[in-house]
């Protein structure tokens, strides 16, 4: 009798985009869904990669708290970076203690403050945006205290969503509904998303991409000089979404909730091609240096 032949798992295929945006990841901190981010950066196959702020968060930094969820993703990114994927780090609040290196280049990966894409759709100025932040420029201080407490928030937010899917009720983001009922945070994202607007517009761009403000958002906002299309690629604490660009399609925006793919279980999504990124962190780094040319 003849054997039936046994056919090997296919790893599912990654989507190509031609660049993709995350920010606000703040990686050290408990409300980061780096388990979830590492899902959906292995789904895809971006030429450019850019993380817009915040991605490691230096204010809340200890430690205490890095699980190895964390590191995974570091590891993800710089094995992503010898391969040839081009990383472009732009600073944010959280980690503007990387702003003393701006303008460092090691192989694929470029740490920034900014940066401009030429595109088929039009030019787009991606920047992380605190810099619109009237607390992060009068009260440092304010802002870090609120940071704090956000991150309190995020933890009572967990337990209620644990609690909740015990029961079976859907989950839901307590920080979200409290910034989404206070009409004075209301209005600061409007003023957030308009002055964006007006300043791409002034500088001669059709599209300008933010964080900072964990809104996921597109829309064409009107200036003096023309409409400005406006992007916010929102946040891996919340909303858990990222923005993406294909020549085909344009600008669009990601929701890991809303991905299919995203709910099979685990087991069912082998990806043997980012075995480096779970190497050691020796062996890491000895590839990275030959892959950088510093070695």
């Amino acid at each position: 009798m003849k054997a039936t032949p046994v056919l090997a798992a296919r790893r599912p295929r990654r989507r190509r985009v031609q660049v993709a945006v995350i920010s606000d990841v703040h990686l050290g901190t408990y409300g980061c869904h780096a388990p979830e981010l590492l899902r959906y950066l292995k789904s895809i196959r971006p030429e450019v990669l850019v993380l817009n702020g915040d991605i490691v968060d230096i204010w809340q930094f200890s430690k205490n708290y890095w699980p190895p969820s964390h590191m995974r993703v570091v590891r993800h990114l710089a094995a992503r970076a010898a391969k040839g994927t081009k990383i472009h780090y732009l600073t944010g609040n959280h980690d503007e203690l990387l702003r003393k290196f701006a303008g460092l280049k090691l192989g694929n990966f470029h740490l920034d403050n900014k940066l401009v894409l030429d595109l088929p759709h039009g030019r787009t100025w991606l920047f992380h945006g605190d810099v619109f932040d009237v607390t992060m420029r009068h009260a440092r201080w304010l802002a870090k205290l609120g940071g704090q407490g956000y991150d309190l928030l995020i933890l009572l937010n967990r337990f209620a969503n644990f609690l909740l899917a015990k029961v079976g009720r859907p989950r839901v983001a307590l920080s979200k509904l409290v910034k989404e009922r206070v009409k004075t945070a209301v209005a600061a994202i409007t003023n957030f998303e308009q002055t964006a607007a007006d300043i791409a517009a002034d500088e001669g761009y059709q599209y300008v991409a933010c964080g900072h403000i964990h809104q996921p958002e597109i829309k064409t906002l009107p200036t003096e000089k023309g409409p400005v299309t406006y992007l916010n690629s929102g946040d891996w604490v919340e909303n858990l979404t990222a923005l993406e660009y294909t020549a085909e399609a344009g600008w669009q925006l990601y929701h890991y909730h809303q991905d299919a793919a995203m709910r099979e279980p685990l087991e069912a999504l082998p990806d043997p091609t980012d075995q480096a990124a779970d190497a050691d962190v020796a062996t890491l780094l000895q590839g990275l240096l030959t892959e950088f040319k510093l070695k």
